[in-house]
């Protein structure tokens, strides 16, 4: 499954300890040292020019499941998808009850009115890396309609056989329209303190602040004070990843040797693995090994002969894995 289980790193447990002592109502907007601290990371990792606003998430899924919502999007509406991609698009979609569509070329669309498109790079499951061009044609069609564009960018960091890019590094420092959600949870196994943000058009960004003040959507200080903290910190970034490249060296080639073909997975914490069969008889075959793994059709109708199985497990895991796969 694909929740962290290394430990959190020290300096960020200080942090939190550190600020524990939080009778006030924390800053929706999040704290000066906070926004400092998205504000240089977006900069440096995203490749983002000065202009863009930022904001504290509890987490990205929360934001995944609510912006529909939260941008005023309903029924008679379009929300665009990826056509494989992680269910909360779709449950936020359908908690605004608007219309989903699930496809990976906007000049598919046609005339349905489209009011946000979802873009995810590295994806969740399939770890599939969109190219800048296409980020830059899905920005330029968006905008031409009035659309948003909001890119899930989670995984960014965890690039193995391509470097991924932002969204906000193709805008030329012109973020109109565009949003770009990031979260630590992977980056430094922080899935349990729900920490996340969203950068991008200022205008937007300040949409969601008034909003979320008032629906309480608060990132609680103590996690606020954690995040400028890790996202302060490269070098737990740097073991963290490694830990997970020495999982996918071990874990890929053992599928391949099973006979299972591995599509896309250049980036992420996921390889995307079939056998052209059904996913739930693929999930099968790994249960009678004492394997785990996620069915494919959990994440669209074209992921019926995929599977997903992730690195987060330990690396005792892994290694047990490989084994009975061998």
């Amino acid at each position: 499954m694909g929740t962290p289980v290394d430990p959190v790193p020290p300096a960020i447990r200080a942090a939190l300890a550190a600020a524990s002592d939080a009778p006030g109502y924390p800053l929706t907007m999040g704290t000066a040292a906070l926004r400092a601290a998205i504000t240089g990371w977006v900069a440096e990792q995203c490749g983002a020019a000065p202009g863009f606003g930022v904001l504290p998430t509890i987490g990205s899924k929360e934001l995944v499941a609510w912006l529909p919502t939260l941008l005023g999007i309903g029924p008679g509406d379009t929300v665009v998808i990826p056509s494989v991609c992680y269910p909360t698009y779709e449950v936020g979609v359908r908690l605004a009850g608007a219309t989903v569509v699930r496809s990976d070329s906007v000049t598919a669309l046609g005339p349905a009115p489209v009011k946000l498109i979802w873009l995810n790079s590295p994806g969740n499951p399939t770890g599939r890396v969109l190219p800048p061009a296409h980020l830059r044609k899905v920005v330029d069609w968006a905008r031409e309609r009035g659309a948003v564009v909001a890119s899930d960018e989670c995984y960014l960091t965890l690039g193995w056989e391509v470097a991924p890019t932002s969204v906000l590094s193709v805008c030329g420092g012109d973020y109109r329209g565009v949003l770009a959600v990031h979260s630590l949870s992977k980056r430094s196994n922080l899935a349990g303190y729900r920490a996340g943000f969203v950068a991008g058009d200022p205008a937007l960004v300040g949409e969601l602040l008034a909003v979320r003040k008032h629906a309480g959507m608060i990132v609680p200080a103590p996690v606020q004070a954690a995040m400028a903290a890790g996202l302060g910190d490269d070098t737990h970034v740097a073991a963290q990843r490694e830990r997970y490249r020495a999982r996918r060296a071990l874990l890929r080639p053992a599928l391949e040797k099973a006979g299972f073909t591995i599509e896309h997975s250049e980036a992420g914490l996921y390889l995307w693995a079939t056998r052209d069969e059904d996913c739930w008889t693929t999930v099968d075959w790994f249960a009678a090994r004492g394997v785990l793994v996620a069915p494919g059709s959990f994440y669209g109708p074209a992921g019926v002969r995929y599977v997903r199985l992730a690195l987060t497990a330990s690396d005792e895991r892994i290694e047990s894995a490989v084994n009975r796969l061998g």
